[in-house]
């Protein structure tokens, strides 16, 4: 790769969603030719990168990431997580509320709004919190947070539930008036309360750690599919877990109600027989869940059920995770991997295509969000944010090589078979090589 005009990339040979090879020249932020014969268009003092046997995705986008700033900026800031997410091929992500101070107004918003611009590595859209400090009673400044700078579209308490349906209800309706959808933590409290911790079953029984049964998720996805059906509104599954919550959505679908719903990659490969050696670093919430989930799941993201994949990027300080499992910090890491733990086990197994894993990690997203200038096919005038990936690049996850600030990952030692080799957010390279520019 070489450097020379910086307002123009000739991207030379691309596999476009693993189709067809191209050329592509992105220009003043927007891909500016396409040419099917590579090596075919010219560009004279442009920037040349090599894409010969790399596959090229518009950008990912991801629903669901926790930067923690303000507040724990010892677990990741603004900046080090716009680095994990470049690194990982996104050039958007969604940064959830539950900081501290929570992002409850328009002033909070606007300003992890102005944090992710001034970073310049990714797009960082706030998610407003659903009610006031999460607590779950009084709606937050939604309408506020929608019509501020930030122009907040996603609102969520992830973390916590909105248990009481009266304030879903009433979220749902005042969402609707601007297009707005309400991303739901679904965990009945009376169900599996804070301490719960282990898949309910015979295992969490074993390892005696608080059982986290399967239907503490599904009764809250029932009831919220139900709302939103009686209010006309969207209303989005976070980190859909159990194969029941699958078939509501699944029911719900047939229905033409308005839900859409994520799945992580944890929740896609890492299964509840991980907890055996009480390691904290596999302490995520929802728990990991049984093989039969895990597979009903995959199955759900092929087939549309489940609409995207999401990370739930829950970086933690050491301090808040070695602990006994019981009391360590739910969440891992996933910006920097989600790509490659999809590819592993969606796209080389055959379940998908690259143009599908485009679909459920960019445009998929972009839409459910509202992010106009994201999840754009590869096409002339469109934005050029862009992903080019290695698919036969093996290399084994290093958590002391990760950018992000903690060192919570799940994927430590493991080998994957496909990696990002660079990122482009509106023509301009993010990371080259798979290391930031």
């Amino acid at each position: 790769m070489t450097e020379n005009h910086p307002g123009q990339v000739l991207v030379r040979g691309a596999s476009l969603l693993g189709e067809r090879s191209a050329d592509l020249l992105l220009t003043d932020g927007v891909i500016s030719e396409i040419s099917s014969e590579p090596g075919s268009l010219s560009a004279p003092g442009a920037r040349v990168v090599d894409a010969d046997g790399l596959v090229a995705l518009p950008g990912l986008v991801d629903l669901h990431t926790h930067l923690r700033e303000p507040g724990r900026e010892d677990a990741e800031t603004v900046l080090t997580g716009s680095r994990a997410a470049a690194v990982g091929g996104f050039t958007a992500v969604l940064a959830m509320a539950n900081t501290s101070p929570v992002t409850d107004t328009a002033e909070a918003a606007e300003r992890v709004h102005d944090l992710g611009r001034a970073a310049g590595l990714v797009d960082v859209q706030p998610v407003g919190a659903v009610t006031k400090a999460l607590a779950g009673e009084e709606l937050a400044e939604l309408g506020l947070m929608a019509r501020s700078r930030a122009r907040v579209r996603v609102f969520s308490d992830d973390g916590r539930c909105v248990a009481n349906p009266r304030v879903m209800r009433r979220a749902l309706e005042y969402v609707k008036a601007f297009g707005g959808v309400v991303s739901q933590h679904s965990q009945d409290p009376d169900l599996a309360g804070p301490q719960s911790c282990c898949h309910e079953g015979e295992l969490s029984g074993r390892l005696g750690l608080p059982g986290w049964p399967g239907v503490a998720e599904e009764v809250i996805v029932a009831r919220d599919v139900m709302l939103a059906r009686h209010t006309g509104s969207r209303v989005h599954v976070a980190h859909a877990s159990t194969a029941g919550t699958v078939e509501v959505l699944r029911w719900a679908k047939s229905q033409g109600i308005a839900v859409t719903a994520e799945v992580t990659p944890h929740h896609l490969l890492l299964t509840t027989d991980l907890l055996t050696g009480y390691d904290p670093t596999y302490k995520v919430n929802p728990p990991l869940r049984p093989a039969e989930d895990v597979e009903a799941l995959r199955a759900a993201l092929a087939d549309g059920t489940i609409d995207a994949v999401a990370t739930d990027h829950a970086p933690h300080a050491r301090h808040d995770k070695e602990h006994a499992f019981v009391d360590a910090a739910f969440g891992m890491l996933g910006l920097e991997t989600a790509l490659s733990v999809v590819a592993s086990v969606m796209v080389e197994p055959g379940l998908m295509g690259w143009s599908d894993l485009a679909r459920v990690m960019s445009t998929t997203p972009a839409a459910i969000a509202g992010l106009e200038g994201q999840g754009r096919g590869l096409e002339v005038g469109a934005p050029a944010n862009l992903t080019l990936v290695d698919p036969s690049a093996s290399h084994t996850v290093d958590r002391a090589a990760s950018v992000s600030l903690s060192r919570n990952n799940p994927w430590h030692g493991r080998t994957f078979g496909a990696a990002v080799q660079a990122t482009f957010l509106r023509g301009r390279p993010t990371v080259l090589d798979g290391v930031l520019v």
